[in-house]
């Protein structure tokens, strides 16, 4: 389970984000790219654009669901 207090520096503010748990595996990018981005290091994922639709949302609740690590929280 992703905890708000340990998510990563790059998230933008809103619901979605990113936790230090992230192993850089990259399916949050394939099932949201419009969301999520790989660090210029590829080693973490982080949201840069919060959902403003909800074909959007649906995607990022996907990235979320589909974490092998659970590194992905939604707040809202």
């Amino acid at each position: 389970m992703a905890m708000k207090e340990n998510k990563l520096d790059e998230n933008v503010d809103g619901d979605y984000y990113v936790d230090d748990d992230c192993i850089g595996c990259g399916l949050c990018v394939s099932s949201a790219p419009d969301n999520f981005k790989m660090r210029d290091d590829d080693n973490t994922a982080y949201v840069f654009k919060q959902p403003e639709n909800e074909n959007e949302k649906h995607a990022c609740e996907s990235a979320l669901d589909e974490c092998p690590v659970e590194a992905i929280g939604n707040d809202g």
